[in-house]
């Protein structure tokens, strides 16, 4: 399963990016907003950072001009994912983008129905908010299952599931599990998956019983001599 974070923070990016395990990155307007930065440096910064695909969304509502904004957030760089709203228009917008071949992520998806019409609409990605659902006493995962049994039935389909509004490790686990392609993660939930309060208390202990035998791995062999 791919990693993606979902964030607009830089310097959070950097961090993570560091390590290996990240795999595309998505925003929104609000996680922009937040930056209190201009829109196009973010995202331009966010795609020099990262190799796989960086969400960037418009704030169109209209077919006509969610093409014009997709194409020019399209054009700040060769991994922009454009994202659009599972509305009537927005699956327009996909088809229009998709077929210029731009990378579409279809956001706010909260049925398999609407997942099933963005497909067919030819999107790269495909966003179900679980948080959301759960929120107002609906199962999340279980559209995540709806969705991958779904797009599991046709070859035709390409549309990658990506797990939004991750609000817990076990979101992440449940995911992973059914085989979700992708989630998108907030950047603290991240560094939670790593957590175990065992892992802790084990390195501590060591860390314990190393210190006592007053030894130190750093200045042995390290000055070019071979044994």
């Amino acid at each position: 399963m791919k990693f993606f974070v979902d964030t607009a923070d830089v310097a959070e990016i950097r961090d993570l990016a560091a390590t290996g395990l990240l795999d595309g990155v998505t925003t929104n307007p609000s996680l922009v907003a937040k930056t209190g930065r201009d829109f196009f440096d973010v995202v331009a910064e966010i795609c020099a950072l990262v190799d796989g695909p960086v969400s960037a969304e418009v704030a169109a509502t209209d077919v006509e001009a969610m093409v014009a904004e997709g194409r020019t957030l399209a054009r700040i760089a060769d991994n922009v994912a454009v994202k659009v709203p599972l509305t009537w228009d927005g699956l327009k917008a996909c088809r229009s983008l998709s077929q210029d071949g731009t990378q579409v992520n279809v956001t706010l998806c909260f049925s398999a129905n609407q997942a099933l019409l963005a497909a067919k609409a030819g999107a790269s990605f495909i966003s179900p908010f679980v948080g959301r659902l759960d929120d107002i006493g609906h199962d999340g995962m279980q559209l995540i299952a709806e969705i991958l049994e779904i797009y599991g039935n046709y070859d035709s389909f390409h549309t990658e599931v990506l797990v939004a509004s991750i609000r817990s490790p076990m979101h992440v686990l449940h995911a992973a599990r059914l085989g979700a392609d992708v989630c998108t993660i907030p950047p603290v939930v991240i560094r939670q998956l790593a957590k175990h309060v065992l892992t802790d208390k084990g390195l501590d202990a060591f860390l314990a019983d190393w210190q006592k035998t007053g030894q130190s791995i750093l200045g042995r062999g390290d000055s070019g001599d071979k044994a």
